[in-house]
């Protein structure tokens, strides 16, 4: 990680200011597969603390968070544990694409960036912001940027002046190929700015 801090530092004074106000960021992780997937689908547009309570609630009221166990679950089972309709069948559709064949997620990690992107894209309800997430927590993919995400965007809005996403993306290939990190840094900014404090694990 060392080099990839010296070589985003040079890039850009912005990273060095993050690192000489707030420290180095904790690399967050996550396990790879459907539980995950199943948690970044609840955390799409709303906080990461509510998506894990309605999380929480669906692990202990179902057997397993497995394809099976939730492509069974009426909508009214998942509405008392959170989940909205919208959302409730998004799970369902991942859980239909594994079931099916359709999805392979264990062979995931040994893939390119681009070609997880192809596969996951294709199932409803998630998209890139989803996963963006995914590659870097999960498949510690080094060089994504989730520009669908509001803080990293409302970060780079305030320390570099962007405030066009398609100019955003073609400003941080200068990051490249360490985008991952520096979104971690981004991030790491927004967060200690605020005081907030995320735990992933669940």
């Amino acid at each position: 990680m060392q080099e990839a801090i010296q070589y985003l530092s040079a890039k850009d004074l912005i990273f060095r200011q993050i690192i000489e106000t707030y420290g180095l960021p904790v690399i967050p992780s996550r396990p790879q597969g459907f539980e995950t997937l199943v948690l970044l689908i609840l955390e799409q547009q709303v906080s990461v603390d509510s998506a894990k309570a309605t999380f929480l609630r669906m692990r202990e009221g179902v057997s397993a968070i497995e394809p099976p166990v939730l492509i069974g679950l009426t909508e009214e089972e998942f509405r008392a544990f959170g989940v909205s309709r919208q959302k409730a069948k998004y799970i369902k559709c991942l859980s239909e694409a594994i079931l099916e064949g359709a999805l392979d997620l264990e062979s995931l990690s040994v893939k390119p960036s681009e070609q997880v992107r192809e596969e996951l894209i294709k199932i409803k309800g998630i998209g890139n912001w989803t996963i963006d997430v995914y590659l870097m927590f999960c498949l510690k993919s080094p060089d994504v940027i989730p520009l669908g995400d509001i803080a990293i965007v409302n970060t780079m809005k305030e320390l570099l002046s962007i405030q066009d996403k398609q100019e955003m993306e073609v400003y941080a290939r200068n990051w490249a190929p360490h985008r991952t990190l520096a979104s971690f840094l981004l991030w790491h900014y927004y967060l200690q700015k605020r005081g907030r404090k995320i735990t992933y694990q669940y």
